[in-house]
Parts: structure tokens; sequence; C-alpha cells
């Protein structure tokens, strides 16, 4: 099941030039960028998008952090991709990410850990709804999948 999923890299990403590393790392992959905006979000914007740890101890400084540089805001598409991102990007502490991950190879502390994902299909149903409308979104098939997807039934002779 194609499932989408959001995507942002953190001001860590911007100041450190690895937002194509970033998004290299995730086509590699093989799932496919299907919207993007580069901004600075206000202070109202990453309250919504980090309501969820409203009260606790990081909060503002997560707050101000994510308002201080632009970020990279992305929605990804593919097979069980909020399992795959979260697999890609490693965990949220740079000490217990894997290297190879996006963090194990890049965060420096746990704030400031290069990129956000979501991680269920109701939260990137939320956090893509801040910054994205549905008409922002192109989910186009590529030429390629043709060959992978159970709809081609061609063969590979020329006609």
């Amino acid at each position: 099941m194609i499932e989408r999923t959001f995507v942002m890299t953190k001001p860590d990403a911007y100041q450190r030039g690895l937002i194509g590393e970033v998004i290299s790392r995730l086509e590699k992959a093989g799932l496919r960028l299907i919207a993007a905006k580069f901004k600075r979000l206000t202070r109202e914007e990453a309250q919504e998008l980090y309501k969820v740890h409203k009260g606790k101890t990081f909060y503002e400084k997560l707050v101000n952090f994510v308002t201080s540089s632009p970020v990279m805001l992305m929605v990804w598409e593919g097979p069980e991709v909020v399992k795959i991102v979260r697999k890609l990007i490693g965990a949220t502490s740079p000490d217990g990410s894997t290297p190879g991950s996006i963090r194990g190879d890049f965060s420096v502390f746990v704030t400031y850990n290069v990129v956000h994902a979501s991680d269920s299909q109701e939260s990137a149903r939320r956090e893509m709804s801040i910054f994205f409308t549905d008409e922002e979104i192109y989910s186009v098939k590529r030429d390629i999948e043709k060959w992978v997807t159970p709809e081609f039934s061609g063969n590979d002779e020329e006609e």
C-alpha cells in the first residue's frame, strides 16, 4: 500500500548544507518526493507542528530552533513510507542513532538532529496539512514504475 509522510529538514541541515544529502538518501531508498517548500517557519507553524510536545522541558527550545533559519518541508510517498523514513533518519538522539542513518551520520545534539519525520500515518496527515494543500501535492507515476508494477503486462520484445 502506498502511503505518504511528512519530512522537514531542520535549520542545522540548512546551515550545514545537508538538505541535498537528506533528499538524496530518501530518493535512493526508492521513495518519491511529491511536494516541497523551502521557507522559514513562523512561530505559530512551529507550535502547531510540535504541539504534541507542548509542556515538555524541550518544547520552547525546539520551537525557537526550528524558526531560527529556513527549513525544507516535504511530502514523500512510497510503500510503508513512514516506517522506511523513520529507519533511514535514525533515532532522535545522536548517541542512539545507527551509523549510516541520517541522524547517525550528521546530528550533533538531540534538538539539532538535522531532520523531523512523522511517526505515524495519523501524524503525517496532520503535519502535511499544516504546510500543504491537496493542490500542492503531486503524485505522478514515474515511467520506470511501469516495469515493476503488476499492471504492466507487456513483453520486452520490440514490436
